[in-house]
This record gives structure tokens, sequence and C-alpha cells, in this order.
């Protein structure tokens, strides 16, 4: 292993460099606007001096095929645990909003009680 992916790899195991490398190639393909294939991932990989398992340039390129690795790299972080995170607090948010329909309809009630003891006379007048 060589290069930069060389000198950082101590503790990651040959996969995980392989599909750094891998990563690495699409996106600096993607940064200078050249169509990312198989061919060209394998090219960057061997001028960076790594030699990378011979089908995880086929991989990557099959995977990023047809997709908008812009929007991918918008989505970092985003992942689909957000709409599942979203329905347990949409969940807690409706007994919250029915207590909050309790208490207005409480404060409506004590209003009037108070307007039918309040008639002008009073149990001591």
């Amino acid at each position: 292993m060589g290069g930069l992916l060389g000198s950082i790899s101590m503790g990651l195991s040959k996969t995980q460099v392989d599909e750094l490398a891998c990563t690495y190639a699409a996106l600096l393909l993607f940064d200078d606007n050249i169509p990312v294939s198989e061919d060209k991932i394998a090219a960057v990989t061997e001028a960076a001096g790594l030699k990378v398992e011979t089908y995880y340039p086929g991989l990557f390129a099959r995977y990023l095929a047809g997709k908008n690795i812009a929007d991918l790299l918008g989505n970092v972080g985003s992942g689909a645990a957000a709409p599942a995170a979203a329905a347990p607090a949409a969940a807690a948010a409706e007994p919250a909003a029915k207590g909050a329909d309790k208490k207005k309809e409480e404060k409506k009630a004590e209003p009037e009680e108070e307007e039918d003891a309040d008639m002008g006379f009073g149990l001591f007048d």
C-alpha cells in the first residue's frame, strides 16, 4: 500500500482500505466532472499506488451509475433514521395535544362556573 491511504491505513483491514480507495477515487472523478466508471476508478487507484481487489471498481461504478453523487453528498447524515425518529415524536405530540385540549376545556369550564356563582347575590348576603 502506498500513497496517502498507505500511510493512514494503520488499523484498517485490506477490505476497508480498498473501499476507501474506491470511494476517494469516485469522489475525485466526480469533483473533476469526469464520468465515474470501472476503468477510471481502477486507473485512479493504480495511479495512487494502491492495488485494490479487482471487483471493487466495478462494484462502486455500478452502484453509482445513474445516481446523482451531489445528492448523495448532500444527504450525508440524514439517513433513513430521521423519518423513523419523526414517528415517535409525532406519537408523543399527540397525547400532549390531547392534554392541551383538556386544559382548554377545563379553562372554559371554570369561567362558566364563576359566572354562575357571581349573579349578584351570595350565600352570606
